[in-house]
C-alpha cells in the first residue's frame, strides 16, 4: 500500500483546492493508496495564520494597490519562510507527521515546507521519501520555490519551467504538467462549435466582485437578442433573490444559480465565461472555455490575467461594462476572435494535469526506502505500528452512525467531500447526508429557497450525483458507508403545522410538493427509511419546533420507520415512553455539532442490514459522541493509522440501548 502525504498552506483557496485535486487524482489512479492532506498552519499557530489571513482580506478589500505591491515582491515567499522558520513548533510537528505517516512520497504545494524538510533531514538523517513540489505560479517561479532539495518540480507551463532553469534547477527535475485542476475536467468533453451568425451565444457569468452591478452587467449582455446568460451567484442568497426578481420575465434567456458543484459541466456547455482571475482561469483553460477577466485584486490574479492575454485564450477588461462589448467582438465576423481563442486553448489546455502528477508520484512511491529516521539520532522517538486495513466481512460489529447531516447545498458549512473526510477521519461507519428540500407550495418554502437555506429545484439532480461520486471514495478510503438523503421541510406558520421528515438512503429525487403520506410512500418505494426529524419540543437549540408528526402520531406512527429520540443535544423522552422505534443524530451544520448524540447499531456493515435493524428497532442504541484527540499536540493522520474500528472515540458514553 502506497502512502502519500500532501502538504499545503491554507493562506488562500488555491493551495487547498490543488491539494484536494491531487488527492482525488491519486485515489483514482490507485484506489488502494492512502493519501493524506496536511496543513500545519491550520493545526497550529492559529494566531499567526488568522492574523495573516485577516490582513490579506483587509488589504485586498480596502487597499488593493498596497496589497498588490507587497504581494508581487519577489521576497514575499521568503518572508513567509522566515516566519515559518521562526516557528520551531512547525518543524517539530512536521517531523512527527513524517514519523507517524512514514510516507513513500511527499507533495508540497507551498515553498514553506521545502525549507522545513531540509532542516529536518540534515547532517545525520537521510530523507526516505521522494519530495515533489507543485509550483503554483503561472508566469515565473519565485526563487523561494527552488530553495529546497526537492526531487522533482511540476510546473504549469514552459515559462515557469524556464524560470526554474535560470535559478539552477536541472532540466531533468522539471515536468510541465499544467495546473492540477479537478480530475473531472479530464472526462471526455464535447467542445462547442462557433454559434454562427444567428446562433445562440451561451455566456456563463460568475459573480465574484461588483455584486451591486451584476444586474446591470447581465442586462448589457442581454442587449444582444442572441445571448443566453447563466449567472452563478454563489453563496450570495440576497443577490440571487434580487436577480431572480429582476429577470423574472426573461427565464428563457437567463438562468440564476446559487452555489454549484458542477462548474466543469457549466464551462463545457458555454461559449464564454466572464469572471474574476482566480482559480477559474485554470479551470476554464482545462475546459477549453474562453474567458473574459473582469476583475483581479491580488498579484497572483494579476498574473493569471496576464497569462490569459499572453496565451490569447480570452481577454481582460478594466471595467465590468466593457465585458459586454468584448463579447460582441468575440462573435463578430463569423466568430473569428472566439475561434482563435478556442484554437489557442486546445494548445494550452491540460485537463489531466492532476492525473499526470499522480501517475509520476505513484511510480516514484515504489522506490526502495530507508528507515524514516535514524534511531540513534533520535532515541526518544518511536516508530508507530499501524494495523493493516480491515477487510469487509459479514460478521456483526458495533457501527457508529449519523443519519442527519447538512452540507453547503443547504445551510451547512461544509461541502460533501469535506463531510466525507470529516466523518471518515473520525471512524464513522455509516452516514447519511440529508440536505433541506422545502415544499414550494408553502410561503416559507419559497423564501428559504431564495435564501439558499435549502436545495434549489435545479440542484437536486446535481446533489444526488455528487454524493454518489463521493460514495465510492468514502468506502475506498475509510470503509465508511454513505447514503443519500433529504430532509423534507413542510414548514407552516406554527410549530403544530410544521414537520421535517428525513428520507434516508434515497436512490432518486422525490417531488417535495407531495403530501407527507405520499412522500413516505415514495421513500419506501426506493427502499429508504422515513424518519421523523426532531419531532418533539427542542430545549437546547434555538429554532422553531416541528410538532406536526408528533401531534398526529396516530396517523404517522404506522407509516414511519423511526423517530429521532435525540437530535444534537436534545433528548425526547416521550419517544422512549411511547416505545417508538428510534435513532439519534447530530443534525450537523457546523463541525462543532459533531459532539452530540449518535446512533450505534450492532450488525453487519451492510446498508440493507442497517436499515432493517432500524425498522425492527433491534440492536439499536444511542451514544453521546466525544473525541479527545483534539487535545493532543498533533492529531495523528487518520488515513495512515489504525482502521476505523480502532479509531472509536475514547470518550464516548453509551446512555441508552434497545430492548433487544
Amino acid at each position: 500500500m502506497k502512502k502519500i502525504l500532501i502538504l499545503t498552506a491554507g493562506f488562500d483557496d488555491d493551495h487547498h483546492s490543488t491539494a484536494r485535486n491531487l488527492r482525488d487524482a491519486l485515489e483514482i489512479k490507485d484506489p488502494c493508496a492512502r493519501v493524506e492532506i496536511l496543513d500545519l498552519f491550520s493545526n497550529s499557530n492559529e494566531a499567526f495564520t488568522s492574523l495573516l489571513q485577516r490582513t490579506r482580506q483587509s488589504l485586498t478589500q480596502y487597499a488593493p494597490l498596497l496589497w498588490s505591491g507587497w504581494r508581487s515582491r519577489p521576497d514575499e515567499n521568503v518572508l513567509l519562510e522566515r516566519k515559518a522558520a521562526g516557528f520551531s513548533q512547525l518543524q517539530a510537528r512536521l517531523e512527527k507527521a513524517f514519523l507517524l505517516a512514514q510516507p513513500d512520497c511527499v507533495l508540497s504545494t507551498s515553498p514553506i515546507y521545502g525549507q522545513l524538510i531540509d532542516k529536518i533531514f540534515k547532517n545525520h538523517r537521510k530523507r526516505p521519501f521522494r519530495l515533489v513540489t507543485v509550483v503554483m505560479e503561472i508566469l515565473a517561479a519565485n526563487p523561494a520555490w527552488n530553495r529546497s532539495s526537492s526531487d522533482y518540480f511540476f510546473v504549469p507551463n514552459e515559462s515557469v519551467a524556464e524560470s526554474l532553469k535560470k535559478n539552477g534547477v536541472p532540466v531533468s527535475s522539471i515536468g510541465i504538467s499544467g495546473f492540477p485542476v479537478n480530475p473531472v475536467f479530464a472526462a471526455t468533453r464535447m467542445d462547442l462549435t462557433a454559434p454562427g451568425k444567428n446562433g445562440l451565444r451561451r455566456i456563463l457569468y460568475l459573480v465574484h466582485s461588483g455584486k451591486k452591478k451584476t444586474g446591470k452587467a447581465v442586462e448589457r449582455l442581454l442587449g444582444n437578442p442572441l445571448a443566453q446568460v447563466t449567472v452563478v451567484a454563489g453563496r450570495e442568497p440576497h443577490l440571487r433573490a434580487k436577480l431572480l426578481e429582476r429577470f423574472e420575465g426573461q427565464k428563457s434567456r437567463v438562468e440564476i444559480l446559487g452555489w454549484t458543484n458542477q462548474l466543469a459541466e457549466l464551462l463545457r456547455n458555454h461559449h464564454l465565461v466572464i469572471g474574476k482571475a482566480g482559480h477559474v482561469v485554470h479551470e476554464a483553460a482545462a475546459a477549453c472555455c474562453p474567458i473574459i477577466v473582469n476583475h483581479a485584486e491580488t498579484a497572483q490574479e494579476e498574473a493569471n490575467a496576464q497569462w490569459v492575454r499572453n496565451s490569447a485564450i480570452g481577454e481582460v477588461v478594466d471595467k465590468n461594462r466593457e465585458a459586454a462589448e468584448m463579447v460582441e467582438r468575440a462573435f463578430d465576423h463569423d466568430s473569428a476572435r472566439w475561434m482563435d481563442w478556442q484554437r489557442n486553448l486546445k494548445k494550452a489546455s491540460r485537463p489531466d494535469a492532476a492525473l499526470q502528477v499522480a501517475d509520476w508520484v505513484l511510480k516514484e512511491a515504489d522506490r526502495d526506502k530507508a528507515i524514516i529516521l535514524d534511531p540513534a539520532a533520535s532515541p526518544a522517538q518511536e516508530r508507530v505500528m499501524r494495523a493493516s486495513p480491515r477487510q469487509p466481512g459479514a460478521q456483526p460489529q458495533m457501527l457508529l452512525c449519523d443519519f442527519h447531516i447538512h452540507s453547503n447545498y443547504s445551510d451547512g458549512s461544509m461541502s460533501v467531500p469535506e463531510l466525507i473526510d470529516f466523518y471518515g477521519e473520525r471512524g464513522f461507519d455509516c452516514i447519511c447526508i440529508t440536505d433541506h428540500l422545502a415544499d414550494p407550495r408553502r410561503l416559507l418554502g419559497k423564501l428559504s429557497e431564495l435564501t439558499n437555506l435549502t436545495l434549489g429545484a435545479n440542484q437536486v439532480e446535481e446533489y444526488f450525483r455528487v454524493i454518489e461520486r463521493e460514495r465510492e471514495r468514502a468506502w475506498r478510503r475509510y470503509e465508511m458507508l454513505v447514503m443519500t438523503g433529504i430532509e423534507f421541510n413542510k414548514d407552516g406558520l406554527t410549530s403544530k403545522t410544521s414537520a421535517h421528515l428525513l428520507g434516508i438512503d434515497l436512490k432518486s429525487p422525490i417531488n417535495p410538493a407531495l403530501d407527507l403520506p405520499e412522500t413516505i410512500a415514495r421513500i419506501h418505494e426506493q427502499g429508504g427509511l422515513a424518519v421523523a426529524s426532531h419531532p418533539h419540543v427542542m430545549k437546547s437549540e434555538w429554532g422553531k419546533n416541528t410538532l406536526y408528526l408528533w401531534e398526529n402520531q396516530e396517523q404517522f406512527a404506522p407509516l414511519l420507520d423511526a423517530w429521532e429520540i435525540a437530535n444534537r443535544d436534545n433528548i425526547f423522552n416521550d419517544i422512549g415512553l411511547k416505545r417508538l422505534p428510534f435513532i439519534a443524530n447530530s443534525d450537523l451544520h457546523k463541525p462543532r455539532h459533531i459532539y452530540s448524540w449518535k446512533t450505534l447499531i450492532h450488525c453487519e456493515k451492510d446498508p440493507e442490514v442497517i436499515k432493517q435493524c432500524i425498522r425492527r428497532n433491534e440492536h439499536v442504541a444511542i451514544t453521546l459522541y466525544r473525541d479527545f484527540s483534539s487535545s493532543r499536540a498533533f492529531p495523528e493522520p487518520h488515513a495512515f493509522t489504525a482502521p476505523a474500528a480502532a479509531r472509536r472515540p475514547s470518550g464516548s458514553s453509551l446512555l441508552m440501548a434497545a430492548a433487544n
